[in-house]
């Protein structure tokens, strides 16, 4: 599709874009999106410096700039897996793209401190030697646009990212929705909804990437603010936005990275959807949603016996998350943000208790996120509630923390787990967007 001399009128070139942002003209734009007015200044540097490290790279042109979040899970802890309900955000940590279509039939992309990922829209097929790797991701996306009639095309684009890898924020579904919100702005003049966006980063991850992901992740970062997603039907799921201020109710949210290592961990990631399933299965169904929590109460007994205790606190802590996250639902419709943070504090209790994923069972000499939880108490008090965050096991924790508590209650866990290790993150209102 050849870009029209109508097309690119309004479109800025390099040097102008640069010199809107740093006069001042996107800063409501700028605050919008990011919810922190005193992080706007970084933000206009960060933007400024992809802009240049686009220029130096594929010369001065006219270019379009799309941004596409990270997300925090907020409630539902291991429940996407047997069908369950689940509350997500997507948050002020983003990766952004500059964006110039072209006419070659090829996708270049360069992204931070990585080597330049060329892709010819000739060529999408799924190769297993691709697997794991970005190009998987960009060729799934561009095959799920195509599958479902969606106008495809070439650009170039310097992709940079302050969204943390392996902190359980998921980077990857960020990335996969900044490619589809592209896609959509340069070919489809952003009409393609965000849920599909999100459904085509998913068979992006699964079949393309290789990763057998749920659909959380992508749909909370490309949907935007707090979404409400129910996988009881998993090809059909239920979704709903949520259109919360978290900041205007006196709170932030924090995530703090405990430093623990994921190695070694691939035994107790799967082993919490396996013992759900035999639950399930001893009822004969194949995930816990399709279970009455009556019967499995009544089979206690038999299931210990059969099971071991554990998959039976498993199961048990499926059905009460279920629920928190409804209670949760309404708690933030009705505006009751007391309510909301009871639930969130249950929630981590369940995970600590009965889900049992705040530490590994084969490591017990080494708990971070056990300690990171502990500190939160003893430091929060009625200044908030923390959970833990993601999978577990190793990694980060959440934190609801009023405004003025966030800074002792940062320098605090900075103390323990190193300078920086926590974010002091705002629920953003939007999902993929184009910016400028």
């Amino acid at each position: 599709m050849k870009k029209t001399a109508e097309m690119e009128k309004g479109m800025r070139t390099g040097k102008k874009l640069t010199a809107e942002i740093l006069s001042g003209k996107w800063d409501e734009a700028l605050k919008k999106l990011y919810m922190d007015n005193q992080k706007i200044q970084q933000q206009k540097k960060r933007y400024v410096k992809a802009v240049a490290s686009y220029c130096e790279i594929f010369g001065e042109m006219p270019v379009e700039i799309y941004s596409a979040p990270g997300r925090s899970e907020v409630g539902g802890n291991h429940t996407d897996h047997q069908h369950g309900e689940v509350l997500a955000a997507s948050i002020n940590l983003d990766t952004i793209g500059i964006v110039r279509q072209t006419e070659d039939n090829q996708i270049r992309i360069i992204s931070d401190d990585y080597d330049e990922v060329v892709i010819s829209l000739d060529n999408i097929d799924c190769k297993e030697e691709e697997k794991e790797t970005t190009t998987a991701l960009i060729k799934g996306v561009v095959a799920g646009f195509m599958e479902r009639g969606y106008k495809v095309g070439g650009f170039r684009a310097y992709a940079t990212s302050d969204v943390l890898i392996g902190a359980g924020l998921s980077s990857s579904a960020a990335f996969e929705t900044l490619i589809g919100t592209i896609l959509s702005g340069l070919y489809n003049d952003m009409s393609i909804s965000a849920i599909e966006i999100a459904i085509v980063g998913q068979y992006a991850e699964n079949v393309y990437f290789g990763k057998p992901c749920g659909l959380m992740d992508q749909m909370a970062c490309s949907v935007g603010n707090l979404v409400y997603i129910d996988f009881k039907d998993p090809k059909k799921p239920e979704v709903e936005k949520l259109d919360f201020n978290m900041s205007e109710h006196g709170y932030s949210l924090c995530i703090t990275d405990t430093k623990g290592s994921h190695a070694d961990l691939t035994y107790e990631y799967a082993a919490v959807p396996q013992e759900m399933k035999r639950v399930a299965n001893h009822f004969g169904k194949e995930v816990l949603r399709e279970v009455e929590v009556v019967d499995v109460i009544k089979a206690i007994p038999e299931l210990r016996e059969k099971y071991g205790d554990r998959s039976v606190l498993r199961a048990l802590h499926f059905f009460t998350e279920n629920e928190r996250v409804q209670k949760e639902v309404n708690a933030l419709k009705w505006g009751d943000m007391n309510l909301f943070l009871d639930n969130v504090k249950e929630s981590g209790d369940s995970s600590f208790k009965y889900l049992q994923n705040v530490y590994s069972s084969n490591d017990v000499e080494n708990q971070n996120i056990s300690v990171a939880l502990m500190m939160s108490d003893v430091l929060l008090k009625t200044e908030g509630v923390s959970r833990v965050h993601g999978g577990g096991f190793a990694g980060t924790i959440q934190a609801f923390v009023k405004n003025d508590f966030v800074v002792p209650y940062k320098m605090q866990m900075d103390s323990i787990y190193g300078e920086g290790s926590c974010k002091d993150l705002r629920i953003r209102k939007y999902g993929g967007i184009k910016v400028m």
